[in-house]
């Protein structure tokens, strides 16, 4: 049986009523939803203040992902679903988000892949900036990298933490691919500018194709495009979409040492989610080094309670010479449940600075657990 055009194009009309009609009878449910939230207010209820909760946000995408049988792609309809519940979050409420960037850069999709198109956003010049903001009041949520795959953890967002008040709401993964992009040829660049993990992740090529060149480090990828279009034989090593914002040319694709290297963000705010069935916990704590076993002592106390560690990290707690802060972060438990409460009792007893940094809903993808 032949298709009619014409028929069928009526069709997808009649739908694009139907499906407009529903996303407004969405819509309006969220803001309900809202309004619930702001007389919840009023019973001291802090976490029903927040628009944004990466638990329920979850849950949707799960939902979807398992309720769909195509043709649509997964992928397709989560990333329909992710401007769907932007839509929402602004109708209830004005939000900011604040990144490192400017506009371009790995912390800017991030944002965008955690946020959506409809919320508002605020470029920072440095990771200490994108905490200052929250801190402050000038954004609800902020985007700051916490480790790469390659290159290990972000050493300003560690050292941001030991000093802050603003907690940790959600985790998000992006994979990383490198461009060099310039307004020049290959042949013709005399400086490379970059981040310097950037830099580092792309030694191989830049060693092989551009040796002996000027590499200069900047705060940001996107920074990097930026300075690279006002020159005319300078390129940077950045993000695909920076080309078509910084107006350069795209010389080499994929320049990366590995091509699976993944960078993992953190969501701060003023609050963290509620529980959710699959949470990570990241604390936070001193020993005093000088005690034999110390840290084994302090490690142990995880291991009393079946705590799963998926990572460890210390910094100097530039309190005294040798005195460090270590990162613990612990999966499948919330940070206010009753066995978290009583880790951090039992840390006590011979730990300083015992802090709750964050809970989260773990976001791995699938092809990184």
């Amino acid at each position: 049986m032949s298709l009619n055009l014409d028929t069928l194009r009526l069709q997808i009309d009649s739908l694009d009523h139907k499906l407009i009609a529903l996303l407004n009878e969405r819509a309006q449910v969220s803001l309900d939803i809202g309004a619930a939230k702001r007389e919840a207010k009023d019973s001291q209820d802090e976490e029903n203040t927040h628009v944004y909760i990466p638990g329920r946000e979850k849950q949707v995408f799960e939902k979807v992902t398992r309720l769909n049988p195509g043709p649509l792609a997964a992928d397709s309809l989560c990333a329909i679903y992710r401007e769907i519940m932007s839509a929402s979050i602004a109708l209830q409420k004005d939000v900011m988000v604040a990144y490192l960037g400017p506009v371009g850069s790995f912390s800017h999709d991030a944002s965008m892949k955690r946020f959506g198109d409809s919320v508002q956003y605020a470029s920072q010049g440095t990771i200490a900036d994108v905490f200052e903001a929250v801190e402050r009041g000038r954004c609800q949520y902020g985007v700051v990298p916490f480790e790469n795959s390659i290159a290990g953890s972000v050493v300003p967002t560690l050292d941001k933490f030991i000093k802050s008040k603003v907690k940790i709401r959600a985790e998000t993964y992006l994979p990383v691919h490198h461009y060099l992009l310039s307004n020049s040829t290959t042949e013709a660049v005399r400086r490379v500018y970059s981040h310097p993990v950037a830099l580092a992740q792309c030694q191989t090529f830049l060693n092989s194709q551009l040796k002996g060149i000027e590499l200069v480090p900047c705060a940001s990828t996107s920074e990097a495009a930026q300075l690279a279009s006002k020159e005319k034989y300078a390129a940077a090593v950045c993000n695909r979409v920076c080309a078509e914002i910084y107006g350069l040319d795209i010389l080499h694709a994929d320049i990366e040492d590995q091509q699976d290297n993944t960078t993992r963000f953190f969501i701060i705010s003023d609050a963290w989610d509620a529980p959710t069935v699959s949470d990570k916990t990241l604390l936070m704590f001193t020993v005093d080094h000088r005690l034999p076993g110390a840290l084994c002592d302090g490690l142990k106390v995880f291991k009393d309670h079946s705590l799963n560690l998926t990572k460890i990290d210390s910094r100097p707690s530039m309190l005294r010479p040798w005195h460090y802060v270590f990162f613990v972060e612990c999966a499948g438990v919330h940070g206010d449940s009753e066995v978290m409460n009583k880790v951090v009792s039992e840390l006590g007893q011979f730990c300083l600075d015992v802090k709750v940094v964050g809970t989260y809903p773990d976001q791995r993808p699938q092809d990184l657990n």
